[in-house]
């Protein structure tokens, strides 16, 4: 049976797929997006305390390598199987180089259930994936391109610099540092009630999001089975990369498994504002169908089991 926390997804989906007039005020998206990326971050910061060592700086550097390797691998797959101009490469590359906070969250949730260990730096892959990947996507469109106005513009410091002000990082990046200086003792009476409310939030969130989901799949037409398809297979096969690095390095099995699970995932909320910005030219609406129709609602209800399996039969 899948977890519980999967079947308010399929909820939300199947609300949004028959119209009814279910749905989450925005008000209260914010809110739920706010405690769990900063839950999130709590618990990896937790979870580092008192455990820093020298050989997670290497890790570190590996998980961001891939998070070049990944859109560069992916930008003629764009170009040559799925047929997509220029700036919908630089678009793609950018989303599926980078990652889903929502699909963390959900793989994180799963090694918590099936009691599969995990380090504290598992918080820190997403960031450390996701920079890098929304850099190569507008690095190769500047390349590629010949009309790089808008890129000019839009320069690469400003992305960068946009996208270590986002507010996912801020929350992420801020739950780690308040975590690892108080550990799992002090400040308990506020970081036990987030912790304990971690489960009920994602529940939550995953409605919505399978709210917006069953939007996102009613604009689905016969020209997209194209990027359909890459959608369907890309996290199959881009799990591997992550499912490999984690075993090279020696990960726990549920460090490996979040690790694989990321780069299987694309990204829904950092890479659309990004790409907005500094690719107008882009399709961002055919981007997002393909992120959040499908490669989110396979990785929920499909993938994560599937790569935990695989990961048992590396073993």
């Amino acid at each position: 049976m899948p977890d519980i926390v999967t079947m308010f997804f399929v909820l939300g989906v199947l609300a949004g797929l028959v119209r009814s007039d279910l749905e989450v005020p925005r008000a209260a998206y914010d809110v739920l997006s706010l405690l769990l990326m900063l839950t999130i971050g709590l618990k990896g910061g937790i979870a580092l305390h008192g455990n820093l060592v020298p050989e997670l700086v290497i890790r570190l550097l590996a998980v961001m390598t891939l998070g070049f390797l990944i859109p560069l691998v992916l930008y003629p797959v764009m170009r040559r199987l799925v047929g997509l101009n220029i700036a919908d490469s630089a678009s793609f590359i950018a989303h599926y180089g980078s990652v889903s906070a929502g699909t963390f969250a959900v793989a994180l949730a799963y090694t918590q259930t099936h009691a599969l260990a995990t380090g504290g730096e598992v918080t820190l892959y997403l960031v450390l994936l996701e920079l890098p990947a929304i850099l190569t996507g507008m690095v190769l469109y500047a390349l590629f391109s010949r009309g790089a106005r808008s890129t000019e513009q839009h320069s690469i410091g400003t992305i960068v610099a946009e996208s270590f002000t986002n507010r996912s990082v801020i929350l992420l990046v801020g739950g780690v540092i308040i975590g690892w200086m108080y550990g799992p003792q002090q400040g308990q009476e506020v970081t036990g009630l987030l912790m304990g409310a971690f489960t009920v939030v994602l529940a939550l969130f995953l409605l919505d999001m399978g709210l917006t989901a069953a939007e996102a799949l009613r604009s689905v037409r016969r020209r997209h089975w194209r990027v359909l398809t890459f959608a369907l297979l890309a996290p199959m096969v881009l799990a591997w990369p992550g499912l490999l690095l984690g075993l090279l390095l020696d990960l726990p099995i549920g460090s490996t498994l979040i690790l694989a699970s990321l780069t299987a995932s694309a990204s829904y909320i950092a890479a659309p504002v990004a790409v907005r910005g500094a690719i107008p030219e882009a399709d961002s609406g055919m981007a997002m169908l393909a992120a959040l129709g499908v490669t989110f609602p396979f990785n929920v209800l499909v993938g994560i089991p599937l790569y935990a399996a695989w990961l048992q039969w590396l073993l």
